[in-house]
């Protein structure tokens, strides 16, 4: 089932000789249980295409349909509601709430959201990504790893429709970093949510079920690789990392 189209999608900033074509015209879709990753260069348009699926920016032209909701047509008020409902987001900063601990940071949006995780899933969510002994502790207390696991379990933690992970692995080390793809990729298959990661890191597109890249505001589809293409496609995005 599709959750998510982008149809004839543009975004331009400024004009005139300082015009710049973020995202130029994109075509995506995305279904239930995928995993999916985008890569490319700084500036090639991926935070664009990000903060447009998440309701963030307008685009200039064309619609972004989730859930059979043109999000495109919507008011702000309707948007902030679909990111707090629909949408989990992962960033590169972990955007925690400085003055309330981890159990606090999931006690609010109990506050806020309905639909979350029950007791076991949150016990079980807190041991994966290995954070249960932090739960009386405050963000400034943690590492810069363990502050993105947070935010990770905090965007899972709402049983979204769609999650959208900005670099969500590049302040973890190797072993922390796949057993995070993991996590996703399983979270994603077992709760039929769709996932879509941004990231330079090459070696994480095996977890992904489609692999697309951006350049200079062009998004396009890797085709469907072997083993041995893999190796190839591989050396060929190290240029990006």
């Amino acid at each position: 089932m599709t959750v998510l189209e982008l149809n004839h999608v543009t975004k331009t900033f400024g004009s005139g000789h300082k015009k710049v074509d973020a995202l130029k015209n994109t075509e995506f879709q995305a279904s239930r249980g995928e995993l999916i990753a985008i890569i490319g260069p700084s500036g090639s348009g991926k935070s664009t295409f990000l903060s447009i699926v998440g309701g963030l920016l307008t685009p200039t032209s064309g619609e972004v349909v989730l859930n059979g909701q043109n999000v495109t047509k919507m008011t702000e008020k309707e948007r902030a509601q679909i990111r707090l409902n629909e949408i989990g987001f992962i960033l590169q900063a972990s955007n925690l709430i400085p003055f309330l601990t981890v159990a606090k940071q999931m006690k609010l949006l109990n506050q806020v959201k309905k639909g979350n995780m029950n007791v076991d899933e949150m016990e079980r969510l807190y041991k994966d990504l290995g954070i249960g002994d932090l739960r009386g502790k405050y963000p400034s207390d943690l590492s810069g790893g363990e502050r993105q696991r947070v935010a990770i379990a905090k965007a899972l933690y709402s049983n979204p429709s769609i999650i959208l992970a900005d670099e969500p692995t590049a302040s973890l080390d190797s072993d922390r970093a796949y057993e995070v793809m993991e996590l996703l990729k399983r979270e994603t298959k077992n709760k039929k949510t769709t996932s879509i990661v941004v990231t330079h890191d090459t070696r994480l597109i095996s977890y992904c079920d489609k692999v697309y890249t951006m350049t200079d505001g062009v998004l396009l589809q890797q085709e469907e690789l072997t083993p041995a293409k893999k190796d190839e496609n591989d050396a060929k995005n190290s240029c990006m990392v």
